[in-house]
Protein backbone atom coordinates (compact mmCIF):
# COMPACT_ATOMS: atom_id res chain seq x y z
CA UNK A 1 0.00 0.00 0.00
CA UNK A 2 1.44 3.21 -1.21
CA UNK A 3 1.96 6.37 1.30
CA UNK A 4 -1.32 8.49 -0.39
CA UNK A 5 -3.27 5.60 -0.05
CA UNK A 6 -2.29 4.97 3.53
CA UNK A 7 -2.76 8.96 4.67
CA UNK A 8 -6.09 8.40 2.45
CA UNK A 9 -7.16 5.78 4.55
CA UNK A 10 -6.20 7.48 7.72
CA UNK A 11 -8.29 10.79 6.93
CA UNK A 12 -11.13 8.96 6.29
CA UNK A 13 -10.93 7.62 9.84
CA UNK A 14 -9.98 11.28 11.13
CA UNK A 15 -12.83 12.64 9.32
CA UNK A 16 -15.63 10.09 10.26
CA UNK A 17 -16.50 12.03 13.02
CA UNK A 18 -15.45 15.41 12.43
CA UNK A 19 -18.42 16.91 13.74
CA UNK A 20 -17.91 15.10 16.98
CA UNK A 21 -14.07 16.37 17.33
CA UNK A 22 -13.67 18.09 20.94
CA UNK A 23 -16.49 15.79 22.03
CA UNK A 24 -13.44 14.53 24.39
CA UNK A 25 -13.20 18.07 26.13
CA UNK A 26 -17.59 18.54 26.06
CA UNK A 27 -17.03 14.85 28.35
CA UNK A 28 -17.46 15.15 32.07
CA UNK A 29 -14.41 16.90 33.72
CA UNK A 30 -14.30 14.93 36.44
CA UNK A 31 -14.42 11.79 34.67
CA UNK A 32 -10.98 10.17 33.24
CA UNK A 33 -11.21 7.11 30.34
CA UNK A 34 -8.78 4.15 30.58
CA UNK A 35 -8.47 1.52 27.83
CA UNK A 36 -6.37 -1.66 27.52
CA UNK A 37 -7.14 -5.31 26.61
CA UNK A 38 -5.84 -7.78 29.22
CA UNK A 39 -8.31 -8.62 32.35
CA UNK A 40 -5.73 -10.18 33.90
CA UNK A 41 -3.93 -7.09 34.76
CA UNK A 42 -7.11 -5.54 36.42
CA UNK A 43 -5.66 -6.52 40.19
CA UNK A 44 -2.68 -4.48 39.66
CA UNK A 45 -4.55 -1.79 37.17
CA UNK A 46 -7.61 -1.39 39.87
CA UNK A 47 -4.76 -0.36 42.42
CA UNK A 48 -3.16 2.50 41.03
CA UNK A 49 -6.35 3.86 40.24
CA UNK A 50 -7.21 3.96 44.36
CA UNK A 51 -4.08 5.53 44.67
CA UNK A 52 -4.78 8.19 42.54
CA UNK A 53 -8.29 8.84 43.84
CA UNK A 54 -6.67 9.14 47.66
CA UNK A 55 -5.32 12.20 45.49
CA UNK A 56 -8.30 12.77 43.17
CA UNK A 57 -11.26 11.68 45.51
CA UNK A 58 -13.47 13.44 42.73
CA UNK A 59 -12.48 11.87 39.76
CA UNK A 60 -14.31 8.95 38.69
CA UNK A 61 -12.02 6.58 36.30
CA UNK A 62 -13.54 4.27 34.05
CA UNK A 63 -11.76 1.40 32.43
CA UNK A 64 -13.06 -0.68 29.72
CA UNK A 65 -11.08 -3.71 28.60
CA UNK A 66 -11.71 -4.41 24.93
CA UNK A 67 -10.32 -8.09 23.54
CA UNK A 68 -6.76 -7.47 21.42
CA UNK A 69 -8.37 -8.31 18.22
CA UNK A 70 -10.55 -5.53 18.38
CA UNK A 71 -8.49 -3.32 20.64
CA UNK A 72 -6.59 -1.08 17.97
CA UNK A 73 -9.00 -0.89 15.76
CA UNK A 74 -11.81 0.27 18.15
CA UNK A 75 -9.27 2.61 19.24
CA UNK A 76 -8.22 4.77 15.86
CA UNK A 77 -11.93 4.89 15.12
CA UNK A 78 -12.65 6.33 18.44
CA UNK A 79 -9.42 8.62 18.47
CA UNK A 80 -10.51 9.40 14.56
CA UNK A 81 -13.60 10.99 15.80
CA UNK A 82 -11.63 13.19 18.03
CA UNK A 83 -13.01 11.18 21.28
CA UNK A 84 -11.60 8.24 22.35
CA UNK A 85 -10.00 7.04 26.31
CA UNK A 86 -7.74 9.74 27.89
CA UNK A 87 -5.16 7.38 28.75
CA UNK A 88 -4.49 3.70 26.76
CA UNK A 89 -2.39 1.09 26.32
CA UNK A 90 0.28 0.88 23.35
CA UNK A 91 2.25 -1.39 21.60
CA UNK A 92 5.67 -1.20 19.86
CA UNK A 93 3.88 -2.48 16.39
CA UNK A 94 1.61 0.07 16.46
CA UNK A 95 3.34 3.13 18.28
CA UNK A 96 5.02 4.64 15.66
CA UNK A 97 1.69 5.60 13.69
CA UNK A 98 -0.16 6.75 16.29
CA UNK A 99 2.58 9.06 17.02
CA UNK A 100 2.83 9.98 13.45
CA UNK A 101 -0.72 11.11 13.28
CA UNK A 102 -0.69 13.03 16.63
CA UNK A 103 -3.03 10.94 18.40
CA UNK A 104 -0.77 10.46 21.24
CA UNK A 105 0.51 13.65 22.96
CA UNK A 106 4.07 13.82 23.45
CA UNK A 107 4.82 13.22 26.99
CA UNK A 108 8.59 15.18 27.20
CA UNK A 109 6.59 18.40 28.28
CA UNK A 110 5.43 16.99 30.97
CA UNK A 111 8.38 15.03 32.07
CA UNK A 112 10.71 18.24 31.74
CA UNK A 113 8.01 20.33 34.62
CA UNK A 114 7.92 16.72 36.63
CA UNK A 115 10.48 16.14 39.01
CA UNK A 116 8.67 12.84 40.39
CA UNK A 117 9.19 11.48 37.04
CA UNK A 118 12.51 9.99 35.78
CA UNK A 119 13.14 8.02 32.94
CA UNK A 120 16.24 6.86 34.35
CA UNK A 121 14.22 4.13 36.54
CA UNK A 122 13.45 2.46 33.26
CA UNK A 123 14.73 -0.62 31.39
CA UNK A 124 16.53 1.04 28.62
CA UNK A 125 14.66 -1.16 26.25
CA UNK A 126 11.22 0.57 27.24
CA UNK A 127 12.29 4.22 26.45
CA UNK A 128 13.83 3.19 23.61
CA UNK A 129 10.72 1.60 21.69
CA UNK A 130 8.77 4.46 22.89
CA UNK A 131 10.66 7.54 22.36
CA UNK A 132 11.48 9.27 18.96
CA UNK A 133 13.82 11.84 18.54
CA UNK A 134 14.46 11.32 22.35
CA UNK A 135 10.51 12.42 23.35
CA UNK A 136 8.75 9.76 25.10
CA UNK A 137 5.59 9.43 24.22
CA UNK A 138 4.32 6.57 26.04
CA UNK A 139 5.18 5.88 30.29
CA UNK A 140 6.77 2.23 30.32
CA UNK A 141 4.70 -0.20 32.43
CA UNK A 142 5.79 -3.63 31.95
CA UNK A 143 8.29 -5.09 29.90
CA UNK A 144 7.80 -8.85 28.49
CA UNK A 145 10.84 -10.57 26.74
CA UNK A 146 11.70 -14.32 25.50
CA UNK A 147 12.75 -17.34 26.93
CA UNK A 148 12.86 -20.83 26.40
CA UNK A 149 10.37 -22.45 28.52
CA UNK A 150 10.92 -26.73 28.84
CA UNK A 151 8.71 -29.57 30.11
CA UNK A 152 11.10 -31.28 32.84
CA UNK A 153 9.26 -34.08 32.89
CA UNK A 154 9.92 -35.21 29.20
CA UNK A 155 13.16 -33.93 30.12
CA UNK A 156 13.69 -36.67 33.25
CA UNK A 157 11.75 -39.33 30.82
CA UNK A 158 14.51 -38.90 28.39
CA UNK A 159 17.57 -39.12 30.70
CA UNK A 160 18.53 -35.47 29.69
CA UNK A 161 19.77 -32.34 31.90
CA UNK A 162 17.86 -29.15 31.31
CA UNK A 163 18.73 -26.38 29.64
CA UNK A 164 20.95 -23.57 30.73
CA UNK A 165 22.96 -20.85 29.69
CA UNK A 166 25.54 -22.51 27.60
CA UNK A 167 23.09 -23.94 25.09
CA UNK A 168 22.96 -23.17 21.55
CA UNK A 169 21.34 -23.54 18.02
CA UNK A 170 23.01 -26.81 18.03
CA UNK A 171 21.45 -28.16 21.70
CA UNK A 172 18.14 -27.32 20.02
CA UNK A 173 18.64 -29.69 17.29
CA UNK A 174 20.45 -32.89 19.31
CA UNK A 175 18.38 -32.25 22.09
CA UNK A 176 15.42 -32.15 20.56
CA UNK A 177 15.70 -34.57 18.27
CA UNK A 178 15.97 -37.22 21.09
CA UNK A 179 13.18 -35.31 22.79
CA UNK A 180 10.82 -35.71 19.92
CA UNK A 181 8.25 -38.82 19.97
CA UNK A 182 6.58 -39.20 16.92
CA UNK A 183 4.55 -42.20 18.22
CA UNK A 184 2.83 -40.52 20.80
CA UNK A 185 3.34 -37.26 19.39
CA UNK A 186 5.57 -34.98 21.35
CA UNK A 187 8.06 -32.73 19.74
CA UNK A 188 11.00 -31.41 20.97
CA UNK A 189 11.00 -27.82 20.11
CA UNK A 190 8.52 -25.59 18.82
CA UNK A 191 10.20 -23.76 15.81
CA UNK A 192 7.34 -20.98 15.79
CA UNK A 193 6.28 -19.09 12.35
CA UNK A 194 3.26 -18.33 13.78
CA UNK A 195 4.82 -16.04 16.41
CA UNK A 196 7.35 -13.68 15.13
CA UNK A 197 8.15 -12.16 18.58
CA UNK A 198 8.57 -15.66 20.00
CA UNK A 199 10.29 -17.61 17.02
CA UNK A 200 12.37 -15.60 14.00
CA UNK A 201 12.89 -12.23 15.45
CA UNK A 202 15.33 -13.89 17.77
CA UNK A 203 16.55 -15.73 15.63
CA UNK A 204 18.00 -13.26 12.82
CA UNK A 205 19.36 -11.24 15.32
CA UNK A 206 20.89 -14.07 16.89
CA UNK A 207 22.40 -15.10 13.52
CA UNK A 208 24.01 -11.70 13.31
CA UNK A 209 21.48 -10.37 11.29
CA UNK A 210 18.21 -7.56 11.40
CA UNK A 211 14.93 -7.30 10.66
CA UNK A 212 14.81 -3.60 10.07
CA UNK A 213 18.42 -1.38 10.25
CA UNK A 214 18.58 0.87 12.82
CA UNK A 215 17.84 4.23 10.36
CA UNK A 216 14.60 2.05 9.46
CA UNK A 217 15.20 2.48 5.75
CA UNK A 218 15.67 -0.90 4.79
CA UNK A 219 15.08 -4.42 5.44
CA UNK A 220 17.04 -7.34 6.57
CA UNK A 221 14.73 -9.95 5.71
CA UNK A 222 16.84 -11.70 2.36
CA UNK A 223 20.02 -11.15 4.08
CA UNK A 224 22.34 -14.36 4.18
CA UNK A 225 22.16 -14.02 8.33
CA UNK A 226 18.11 -14.35 7.72
CA UNK A 227 17.82 -17.23 5.71
CA UNK A 228 20.49 -19.40 8.07
CA UNK A 229 17.55 -18.64 10.53
CA UNK A 230 15.18 -19.82 8.21
CA UNK A 231 16.44 -22.62 7.12
CA UNK A 232 17.25 -23.93 10.34
CA UNK A 233 13.58 -23.52 11.17
CA UNK A 234 12.86 -25.18 8.54
CA UNK A 235 15.00 -28.16 8.80
CA UNK A 236 13.61 -28.39 12.16
CA UNK A 237 10.19 -28.85 10.97
CA UNK A 238 11.30 -31.41 8.07
CA UNK A 239 12.69 -33.83 11.06
CA UNK A 240 10.02 -33.62 12.75
CA UNK A 241 11.64 -32.26 15.76
CA UNK A 242 9.27 -29.39 15.43
CA UNK A 243 5.51 -29.05 14.79
CA UNK A 244 4.79 -27.56 11.06
CA UNK A 245 3.26 -24.08 9.97
CA UNK A 246 0.00 -26.03 9.45
CA UNK A 247 0.36 -27.58 12.63
CA UNK A 248 0.73 -24.38 14.58
CA UNK A 249 -1.75 -22.91 12.71
CA UNK A 250 -4.32 -25.26 13.72
CA UNK A 251 -3.17 -25.45 16.96
CA UNK A 252 -1.06 -22.47 18.83
CA UNK A 253 2.48 -23.91 19.86
CA UNK A 254 1.85 -22.42 23.19
CA UNK A 255 -1.44 -25.16 23.57
CA UNK A 256 0.41 -27.71 22.73
CA UNK A 257 3.16 -26.91 25.32
CA UNK A 258 1.22 -26.70 27.98
CA UNK A 259 -0.63 -30.10 27.04
CA UNK A 260 2.67 -32.21 27.37
CA UNK A 261 3.05 -32.12 23.08
CA UNK A 262 6.26 -29.82 23.00
CA UNK A 263 9.41 -30.02 24.58
CA UNK A 264 10.86 -27.19 24.29
CA UNK A 265 9.43 -23.61 23.57
CA UNK A 266 10.50 -20.42 23.18
CA UNK A 267 7.46 -17.74 24.35
CA UNK A 268 7.18 -14.41 25.98
CA UNK A 269 7.54 -13.75 29.55
CA UNK A 270 3.93 -12.92 30.38
CA UNK A 271 2.71 -16.20 29.42
CA UNK A 272 4.64 -17.85 32.74
CA UNK A 273 2.40 -17.71 34.91
CA UNK A 274 -0.09 -19.55 32.78
CA UNK A 275 2.61 -21.91 31.61
CA UNK A 276 2.94 -22.74 35.94
CA UNK A 277 -0.48 -23.02 36.61
CA UNK A 278 -1.05 -25.41 33.41
CA UNK A 279 2.07 -27.53 33.97
CA UNK A 280 2.96 -26.37 37.63
CA UNK A 281 6.24 -28.04 38.92
CA UNK A 282 6.86 -29.63 35.72
CA UNK A 283 8.03 -25.96 34.12
CA UNK A 284 11.22 -24.98 33.75
CA UNK A 285 13.15 -21.43 32.16
CA UNK A 286 16.33 -20.88 31.00
CA UNK A 287 17.56 -18.43 27.94
CA UNK A 288 17.39 -18.82 24.90
CA UNK A 289 20.27 -20.86 23.29
CA UNK A 290 22.36 -18.87 21.23
CA UNK A 291 23.46 -18.65 18.31
CA UNK A 292 26.25 -16.65 16.60
CA UNK A 293 25.15 -13.79 19.03
CA UNK A 294 23.04 -14.17 22.18
CA UNK A 295 20.12 -12.38 23.23
CA UNK A 296 16.04 -12.39 22.97
CA UNK A 297 14.03 -9.93 21.60
CA UNK A 298 12.42 -7.06 24.24
CA UNK A 299 9.00 -5.14 24.32
CA UNK A 300 6.73 -3.90 26.63
CA UNK A 301 3.61 -1.92 27.10
CA UNK A 302 3.52 1.75 27.74
CA UNK A 303 0.61 4.08 29.23
CA UNK A 304 -0.51 6.99 25.91
CA UNK A 305 -2.18 9.85 26.48
CA UNK A 306 -5.13 10.85 23.76
CA UNK A 307 -3.67 13.92 21.66
CA UNK A 308 -6.93 15.51 21.99
CA UNK A 309 -7.72 15.44 25.55
CA UNK A 310 -8.23 18.34 27.40
CA UNK A 311 -7.68 16.77 30.60
CA UNK A 312 -4.32 16.19 30.41
CA UNK A 313 -2.92 17.30 33.87
CA UNK A 314 -4.71 14.29 35.24
CA UNK A 315 -4.60 11.79 32.82
CA UNK A 316 -0.57 12.96 33.48
CA UNK A 317 -1.35 12.46 36.88
CA UNK A 318 -3.49 9.34 36.34
CA UNK A 319 -0.48 7.63 34.21
CA UNK A 320 2.38 8.70 36.91
CA UNK A 321 0.85 6.82 38.98
CA UNK A 322 -0.09 3.49 36.95
CA UNK A 323 3.58 3.63 35.39
CA UNK A 324 5.25 5.06 38.70
CA UNK A 325 7.43 3.63 41.64
CA UNK A 326 3.57 2.06 43.54
CA UNK A 327 2.17 0.86 40.02
CA UNK A 328 6.02 -0.83 38.98
CA UNK A 329 5.37 -2.31 42.59
CA UNK A 330 1.25 -3.85 41.92
CA UNK A 331 2.78 -5.07 38.37
CA UNK A 332 5.42 -6.77 39.88
CA UNK A 333 3.68 -8.52 42.72
CA UNK A 334 0.86 -9.66 40.76
CA UNK A 335 3.03 -11.87 39.04
CA UNK A 336 1.83 -10.99 35.34
CA UNK A 337 4.78 -9.99 34.08
CA UNK A 338 8.25 -7.32 34.65
CA UNK A 339 8.06 -4.61 36.07
CA UNK A 340 9.49 -1.68 33.22
CA UNK A 341 11.61 -0.26 36.51
CA UNK A 342 14.42 -1.88 36.94
CA UNK A 343 14.67 -1.63 40.51
CA UNK A 344 10.89 -3.42 40.77
CA UNK A 345 12.10 -6.45 39.21
CA UNK A 346 13.47 -8.66 42.65
CA UNK A 347 9.69 -8.21 43.63
CA UNK A 348 8.65 -9.72 40.35
CA UNK A 349 11.10 -12.77 40.67
CA UNK A 350 10.25 -13.35 44.22
CA UNK A 351 6.30 -13.32 43.13
CA UNK A 352 6.46 -16.91 41.75
CA UNK A 353 9.83 -17.98 43.71
CA UNK A 354 8.99 -22.00 41.98
CA UNK A 355 10.70 -20.52 38.80
CA UNK A 356 13.77 -18.88 37.62
CA UNK A 357 12.37 -15.89 36.42
CA UNK A 358 15.60 -14.29 36.74
CA UNK A 359 16.17 -15.65 33.36
CA UNK A 360 14.26 -12.83 31.82
CA UNK A 361 15.65 -9.75 33.75
CA UNK A 362 19.08 -11.17 32.60
CA UNK A 363 18.22 -11.23 29.05
CA UNK A 364 17.19 -7.44 29.19
CA UNK A 365 21.09 -7.17 29.09
CA UNK A 366 21.43 -9.03 26.02
CA UNK A 367 18.38 -8.02 24.17
CA UNK A 368 17.71 -6.87 20.70
CA UNK A 369 15.39 -4.44 20.13
CA UNK A 370 11.36 -4.90 18.83
CA UNK A 371 11.62 -3.87 14.85
CA UNK A 372 9.44 -0.69 14.38
CA UNK A 373 9.13 1.99 12.07
CA UNK A 374 6.32 4.32 11.01
CA UNK A 375 3.76 1.74 9.19
CA UNK A 376 4.81 -1.77 10.74
CA UNK A 377 1.65 -3.20 10.77
CA UNK A 378 1.35 -2.90 7.03
CA UNK A 379 5.32 -4.40 6.55
CA UNK A 380 4.31 -7.34 8.98
CA UNK A 381 1.41 -8.44 7.21
CA UNK A 382 3.22 -8.85 4.14
CA UNK A 383 6.21 -10.62 6.16
CA UNK A 384 3.64 -13.06 7.95
CA UNK A 385 1.96 -13.43 4.62
CA UNK A 386 4.93 -14.12 2.53
CA UNK A 387 6.95 -16.31 5.27
CA UNK A 388 3.74 -18.58 6.35
CA UNK A 389 3.25 -19.06 2.33
CA UNK A 390 6.42 -20.49 2.20
CA UNK A 391 6.50 -23.07 4.79
CA UNK A 392 3.06 -24.15 3.95
CA UNK A 393 5.00 -24.76 0.60
CA UNK A 394 3.61 -22.14 -1.35
CA UNK A 395 6.33 -20.73 -2.94
CA UNK A 396 10.02 -21.13 -2.43
CA UNK A 397 11.36 -19.33 1.19
CA UNK A 398 13.74 -17.42 -1.34
CA UNK A 399 11.01 -15.86 -3.35
CA UNK A 400 9.28 -15.13 -0.23
CA UNK A 401 12.41 -13.73 1.98
CA UNK A 402 12.55 -11.39 -1.34
CA UNK A 403 9.02 -10.74 -1.68
CA UNK A 404 9.04 -9.42 1.94
CA UNK A 405 12.13 -7.25 1.40
CA UNK A 406 10.57 -6.01 -1.88
CA UNK A 407 7.40 -4.70 0.05
CA UNK A 408 9.10 -3.81 3.24
CA UNK A 409 11.74 -1.56 1.70
CA UNK A 410 8.83 0.06 -0.75
CA UNK A 411 6.48 0.80 2.32
CA UNK A 412 9.56 2.14 4.36
CA UNK A 413 10.86 4.36 1.58
CA UNK A 414 7.09 5.74 1.33
CA UNK A 415 8.11 7.19 5.63
CA UNK A 416 11.03 8.75 4.44
CA UNK A 417 9.15 11.04 1.85
CA UNK A 418 7.18 13.39 3.97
Amino acid sequence: MGKSVHVMLWMMVLGVLLVGCGSNAGSDANTLEVALWDEKISGAVEASIEEFNQEHPDVEVKVTYTPYDNYFTKLRTSLGGGSGPDVFWMNGPNFYEYMSFGLIKDLEPFIEEDSEFSKDVYFDSMIDLYSHEDHLYAAPYFADIVGLFYNKRLFDEAGLDYPDESWTWEDIKEKGELLTDQENGVYGYSASVVSNQAGYYNLIPQAGGYMINEEKTKSGFNSPEAKEAFTFMQDLINEGISPSVQTQIETNPRDLFMSGKIAIHPEISVNTEMFYDELGDDVGIAPLPAGEKEGSIAHGIGWAMNGDTEKEELAWDLIKHLSGEKGNQFIAESGFSIPAQEEMSDLWVDSLPELDLQVFIDAQETSFPYPVSQNTIQWQDVEQAEIQGAFLGYKPLNQALDNVVHEMDLILETEQID
